[in-house]
């Protein structure tokens, strides 16, 4: 992960210059295998070396710093402490959305921020830990997020029942945003599983996360809380991650029985709504 954020980094700053990588290794003697496996986060260079090249590409002083910083980098944990407080909204979590083929989601408490309509969205920023002043960038930022959900790559989302109860921004857009989700649910490359409140303790009790899955790469565990993210790409952790998946997956209802759940939560929000105007 921290490799791939390197990579795509210094192509960057090459791609400024012009340069083929066959010309930039023969003007920096090196073979030209050696950068593309520094360019796809295989390593293969020294720090001087990585320093030099970005010397010779004219890059920033906080360009040189920020590369150099994750060139350093080690394990396979990445730590990502966001100014902003708003870990969904790293640059990073968004790139790594719109290079996935296959995205799958697990949320407990909140419908996935993949699924939120505008509305869901303002309420769920606004109750965060975001300056006012921000928060319209932030939701922007959010709901434009959702642009990915186009066929060519396929989403899975497991949701706790709970979650569709919680009535976020009052009935209207608590009822719309299950509207939307009914929506969503028939298009063919997006699943919506619905995990029943009936089965009591189940596997996704550890928290949300969500597991990317990319054409080149290996997958990627996200994980998130009010102040930082953190990013897996070693097999053993992505192997936890997709256990637990394996067994919501055993426990979740099908698309259609989901359908059918979320629609008796809007009937049983009309049975509510008509006993208030009696």
């Amino acid at each position: 992960m921290v490799g791939r954020e390197f990579g795509n980094g210094v192509r960057a700053i090459i791609g400024r210059t012009g340069l083929t990588q066959r010309r930039l290794a023969e003007l920096l003697g090196w073979q030209e295998a050696k950068i593309s496996d520094l360019l796809a986060g295989k390593g293969g260079v020294t720090e001087l070396e990585v320093a030099t090249l970005l010397a010779y590409c004219r890059a920033t002083v906080a360009e040189r710093d920020y590369l150099l910083a994750l060139f350093r980098e080690s394990g396979n944990v990445w730590l990502q402490m966001p100014e902003d407080g708003v870990p969904d909204q790293v640059r990073t979590l968004i790139e790594q959305e719109k290079e996935a083929n296959e995205i799958i989601c697990w949320s407990m408490v909140l419908v996935p921020g993949l699924l939120q309509i505008p509305e869901y969205v303002h309420v769920v920023t606004s109750a965060a830990p975001v300056d006012a002043e921000d928060v319209p960038t932030v939701v922007a930022a959010r709901v434009a997020r959702a642009q990915i959900l186009e066929p060519g790559r396929t989403f899975t989302f497991y949701i706790h029942e709970q979650a569709l109860w919680l009535p976020v921004g009052g009935d209207e857009v608590w009822r719309e945003q299950l509207c939307h989700l009914l929506r969503l649910s028939v298009r063919r490359y997006v699943s919506i599983r619905i995990i029943p409140r009936s089965i009591g303790m189940h596997a996704g009790t550890s928290g949300d996360f969500r597991v990317m899955k990319f054409p080149k790469y290996p997958p990627v565990v996200y994980v998130e809380s009010v102040k930082c993210c953190l990013f897996f790409d070693d097999k053993e952790t992505v192997d936890v991650y997709e256990n637990i998946l394996k067994a919501l997956a055993a426990v979740a209802l099908d698309e259609e029985e989901s359908r059918a759940v979320i629609n008796s939560i809007l009937e049983a929000s009309d049975d509510h709504l008509a006993q208030e105007h009696l």
